[in-house]
């Protein structure tokens, strides 16, 4: 095949002049106060180009320079003179071969995948592929057309920022509590953020924000990919974006289209937001996507690696180099295996721990780090690199503990160090709230942490990140009013969107007005959010969920940047009521340790005769092997000995708490209680407790006109005795008690 026919730099004196050797490492473009150092990975080029413009707006290379000198698989070179804000690419020369897997094209602009700021975002047109598009060949056929004016470049970076006494929060795990919120989604409406702002990183860390935040009471942001990334020519031709963000083009840069200051800001304006998120008290989680790239299968742009080298970066398939092998569903897979994709995720992962101070990773389809061939390993090369890391080590890691290749469900099995997306947390708790038959058993394991999964030596309950709904998927207002998913607006004929949803519409697809309709939803929600909140593990809040959002029944918005998918802050009094339950569960949470326990609960007799948890049948007494098997029974308590948590405090003190009640009512009809007398229970280390019962929460539900009930509680209010013990728990509801120490 054709290498193409662009001309190579100057000559080699000339050259030599203007470009000064260098040295391997480090890699991506440093500035050093005089000149910046260049330096790329290429096993198989045969010659790099490092190619500058003039600025942002220039269609052509103000000048190319040929890398001077190679050290093992680095290119690299020095430029003496250069400055931040310096626009780059690379050309890259070699076999274009795509029989056997290599796909160098020197007329393409490649950008760096080290760039830790990006100078020009792209702009689709067809010189952005390696091949000709549209021919009966595929991806065969060389393409000669010149990419320059199209290509994403990237920008050298000025990194200097005064942090000032800026410190992690380090936030205990059994005190975490996850918010997952998109960057722009959260602050694009809002009506106290200065417009300029909206849709920020300085729109995320404004006060208004930040006093929601507080509001609420989470600990911890978790924010949707922030790495700069690319958009799908299809979305772009059918007027739809790339929102979520999960099409990485560079590792280190910060999405500039996040930043209110625009390209050249985006670096220092992130740096901000962690700052002023830290000082108000949150961590900064990024949820991170190291097992693919922005450019799909073979038929996808030749961008960045695969211009660089594509028979290294990415997993090929065995014995056919021209196919790529997909464990992600998105065309390609980025090959742990090669030590320079290890490399370069755990350079990325250090730079933005250490560099930009945030406090730990969510890894999108983690399971595929495992794959250092093609099976999954969980004792491959990445966990051993993390596990010894002496940053990494240290910082919060947590495993969306799948993917979409054979093997590759791997929840409850990831090494100590992480925590994992509990995704049977979900559908257990989504079936058993929609009424589902006979799962009162694995709903109480799944509540209890999922010892099932995760009760190996070295392994706590914050292994289990527990969730209802995230970013893939309903919300929380759409689970309760949609029982199909409405993506119509994605362009792909509804057939897009994981399934099955566990969803139920209570009465009525979509929005509704009938009291009876929205007393249901309300109940559901409620229930839902009370038993993410008051489960054992790391509970993980969607963003929007407490202002009872809706995506209008799209569970796939990844491509819709508008408002169906942007935070909607104008709320009525049923929503209004709904935030303030959500902040008084968050509330009820952070104040009883009995909630966020550090180990498991044993459920056993100790040596004193008592237990440190009880499961209670509305009939009043302990539940039986008969009744975690009835299919007919959707109602049944947990009582959480107060004085048996394991373990002391950070000061050494012994863990104790009020001994907690939670009753569960996921049946069709109300269910009357018959309580536990509090002195006839021997809780651990605490002997009997002391009664009466005094009521907690309920589901604090709005009046709705026309609706049958509006308590479900019988009235109770917090801190009400229950002098008869016995208690009524409205269908669909849940409610919670204590008996005091």
């Amino acid at each position: 095949m054709s290498k193409g026919t662009l001309k190579s730099a100057g000559s080699h004196s000339e050259n030599q002049a203007r470009i000064w050797p260098g040295a391997p490492n480090p890699p991506g473009a440093h500035w050093d106060g005089d000149g910046v150092h260049f330096s790329v990975f290429s096993r198989h080029a045969e010659q790099v180009e490092l190619v500058l413009f003039e600025d942002s707006e220039a269609d052509a290379p103000s000048e190319t320079l040929a890398l001077p000198e190679r050290t093992g698989p680095m290119w690299h070179g020095y430029v003496p003179g250069l400055a931040p804000g310096q626009c780059y690419g690379y050309r890259v020369h070699g076999p274009y071969d795509p029989e056997h897997g290599h796909r160098f094209n020197p007329n393409k602009v490649l950008f760096d995948p080290y760039a830790k700021a990006v100078g020009r975002p792209l702009s689709w047109h067809d010189s952005l592929f390696g091949y000709v598009p549209g021919t009966n060949e595929e991806d065969l056929p060389f393409s000669n057309l010149d990419s320059a004016p199209y290509a994403p470049l990237g920008s050298v970076a000025d990194e200097r920022f005064d942090w000032g006494d800026d410190r992690p929060p380090d936030i205990p795990w059994e005190d975490t509590i996850l918010y997952e919120t998109h960057v722009k989604g959260i602050s694009k409406r809002h009506p106290d953020v200065p417009p300029h702002l909206r849709g920020t990183y300085a729109g995320l860390a404004s006060e208004p924000v930040l006093d929601h935040l507080r509001g609420l009471g989470v600990t911890t942001v978790e924010l949707l990919p922030v790495h700069a990334h690319v958009y799908d020519r299809r979305l772009f031709e059918a007027g739809l974006a790339q929102y979520w963000g999960y099409n990485t083009l560079g590792w280190f840069a910060p999405e500039p289209g996040y930043a209110a200051a625009g390209l050249a800001g985006a670096v220092h304006e992130f740096k901000e937001m962690v700052r002023r998120l830290h000082a108000a008290g949150f961590e900064v989680i990024l949820d991170v996507v190291y097992n693919h790239s922005g450019e799909g299968n073979r038929l996808g742009p030749t961008l960045s690696l695969r211009g660089l080298d594509n028979l290294s970066y990415y997993k090929n398939n065995p014995g056919q180099p021209r196919y790529l092998a997909d464990y992600t569903g998105t065309g390609n897979t980025l090959d742990a295996g090669c030590p320079q994709v290890l490399r370069l995720v755990m350079d990325s992962l250090r730079y933005w721990a250490h560099d930009m101070h945030v406090d730990g990773f969510r890894f999108d389809l983690a399971t595929t780090l495992a794959r250092q061939h093609y099976d999954v390993d969980m004792a491959s090369t990445f966990f051993t690199l993390v596990e010894q890391d002496p940053v990494l080590s240290r910082v919060k890691l947590i495993a969306e503990a799948w993917d979409v290749g054979p093997g590759g469900y791997r929840v409850g099995g990831f090494p100590w160090l992480w925590s994992e997306w509990n995704g049977r947390f979900r559908d257990i708790v989504r079936r058993f709230w929609r009424g589902d038959a006979g799962l009162q058993g694995v709903f109480a394991t799944r509540y209890a942490g999922s010892n099932d999964l995760y009760r190996a030596p070295e392994r706590r309950l914050s292994s289990s990140v527990n969730f209802v709904t995230a970013h893939d998927g309903f919300t929380l207002e759409d689970l309760v009013s949609y029982e199909h998913r409405h993506n119509h607006a994605n362009g792909e004929n509804n057939r897009d969107g994981h399934e099955p949803n566990y969803s139920a519409n209570c009465g009525e697809e979509g929005p509704a007005d009938r009291p009876d309709v929205l007393n249901m939803r309300e109940r559901r929600k409620r229930s839902m959010v009370a038993t993410l909140l008051l489960s054992q593990g790391v509970p993980m809040l969607l963003g929007g969920d407490e202002l009872s959002n809706t995506q209008e029944g799209n569970n796939n918005p990844y491509c819709q940047d508008n408002e169906l998918t942007w935070y909607d802050w104008e709320l009525d009094d049923r929503k209004r009521a709904f935030l303030e339950f959500t902040k008084k569960m968050v509330a009820l949470r952070r104040a009883h340790p009995s909630f966020r326990r550090r180990f498991f609960l044993r459920g056993e007799t100790d040596e004193q005769g008592a237990r440190d948890v009880f499961w209670w049948h509305p009939d009043g007494r302990e539940m039986d092997h008969g009744d975690w098997t009835n299919h007919g029974l959707h109602s049944f308590g947990v009582l959480l000995c107060g004085g048996g948590l394991h373990g002391m405090d950070p000061e050494g003190r012994k863990r104790e708490d009020d001994t907690m009640l939670v009753l569960f009512n996921a049946g069709g009809h109300d269910v009357t209680f018959a309580l536990p007398a509090p002195e006839t229970l021997l809780c651990a280390g605490a002997g009997s407790s002391q009664g009466p019962w005094e009521f907690v929460s309920g589901m604090d539900m709005p009046v709705l006109e026309g609706a049958s009930s509006a308590s479900g509680d019988e009235g109770f209010r917090e801190g009400d005795r229950i002098e008869d013990g016995r208690i009524t728990v409205e269908a669909f509801s849940t409610a919670v008690l204590r008996v005091l120490r």
